[in-house]
């Protein structure tokens, strides 16, 4: 999902930085950086570092790259620029028309987000219907829980995680549900930071992490009781080539689970602002192309799949709870509260605790909330439309 709703409080200013000395920048930003150096400090000493290198969360100094873990220092900037020129939209889709070079860029993607991302969201990269009288880490666990049991997922289940992340969904639902839970995800650093967490959380017996391209899986045909996706697979140039891995490495009788980010009954593609607004949401969430609900529908029977149940969860929730506001109520946030967010980032940047391209791929994340709380007030977007299915056990 989009940016978070607090990156560090600051005192709102103007910035020019090219015609600036390093001098006249401390002297006319003098509150805020006093409170961005604060901001740093706090976060290096609570994100404390584990024995594999990796910490809890991510200092202010890693984002943009994961402190070199993910792209080396000085690099940043040439993958962003390469990002933003394949993921720039015509016509609703990379303007290249070329989509089967989205999983490298998606890679990219992952690169420069993953730690802004688990700084300001958390670990399960997604949105979730917001449940009356519960907060939001409890109603994203809640989402989890519901899709772990669309997916029939039990005790001692072998269990499948399509486009893990780093491993938020996997490990709530391996405690739901007592399976073993293996997940894929395409970006080496997820992988990282994946099993750093699982330690962490003592869940490294139960949960295992692969590098590896949810085109080609690196499993065999047959080999898990259930699979599940928790909004991943809209990254893939063609829906079904994902949704026929997931057949073929399914043991037959086995329930596939998804949400999937379509557009609605309510999309029209010949209203202009119905177009900007997708193709915002393509470009920051590295979408080759948006697909409609039908789509998704279509593409699953067309693998081999019983369809089992379809709803755009946005408007039919889960039963057994009531829910309160909206799904994007979370990231409508003031534009001065991002603007703020926007000065800390540049300041960082301009010090060097940020590598340059920073701040442009916090734009990125900034403009995109908009958009995709656009989708959602228009009610032309759903991130979590729910697909149920089952292989034939012939």
């Amino acid at each position: 999902p989009a940016l978070f709703s607090g990156f560090l409080p600051i005192t709102s200013c103007t910035i020019t930085l090219s015609t600036m000395t390093i001098s006249e920048f401390v002297s006319e930003n003098a509150v805020p950086l006093t409170i961005a150096a604060a901001g740093v400090s706090l976060a290096g000493v609570y994100a404390l570092r584990s024995r594999d290198g990796m910490r809890s969360v991510p200092r202010a100094t890693d984002l943009g790259g994961g402190g070199g873990k993910a792209i080396k220092e000085g690099e940043v900037e040439g993958h962003w620029n390469a990002y933003d020129n394949y993921f720039t939209q015509a016509d609703g889709a990379v303007q290249s028309g070329d989509k089967t070079k989205a999983p490298t860029f998606v890679n990219t993607f992952y690169n420069l987000v993953t730690d802004i991302y688990e700084w300001g969201w958390g670990q399960s990269f997604h949105f979730s219907p917001p449940v009356k009288g519960k907060s939001h880490k409890a109603a994203e666990e809640m989402h989890e829980h519901y899709i772990s049991d669309c997916a029939g997922l039990k005790k001692g289940m072998k269990a499948l995680d399509i486009g893990c992340g780093v491993g938020g969904p996997m490990r709530v639902i391996a405690r739901h549900s007592g399976a073993n839970v293996t997940g894929i995800t395409i970006n080496d650093y997820q992988v990282q930071r994946c099993r750093s967490h699982n330690k962490r959380a003592g869940l490294d017996k139960q949960c295992e992490v692969v590098q590896g391209n949810f085109l080609e899986m690196p499993f065999e045909d047959n080999s898990f009781d259930g699979c599940y996706a928790v909004e991943a697979t809209c990254h893939a140039p063609a829906i079904k080539d994902v949704y026929k891995e997931a057949y073929r490495v399914l043991k037959p009788g086995g329930y596939f689970a998804t949400y999937e980010w379509v557009t609605t009954p309510m999309f029209d593609k010949n209203n202009k602002r119905h177009v900007e607004i997708i193709e915002g949401i393509n470009h920051g969430n590295a979408l080759p192309d948006m697909r409609t609900y039908t789509e998704v529908e279509e593409a699953a029977k067309e693998v081999g799949f019983k369809v089992l149940r379809t709803a755009d969860l946005a408007l039919k929730p889960h039963p057994g709870y009531t829910t309160h506001g909206n799904w994007y109520d979370r990231i409508k946030i003031g534009k001065a509260e991002y603007n703020r967010n926007d000065v800390v980032v540049r300041i960082l940047q301009f010090l060097g605790v940020a590598p340059k391209g920073t701040k442009e791929v916090h734009r990125m994340l900034v403009d995109v909330t908009y958009d995709l709380s656009a989708g959602g007030e228009t009610g032309i977007f759903t991130p979590m439309h729910l697909v149920v299915c089952q292989k034939p056990l012939k």
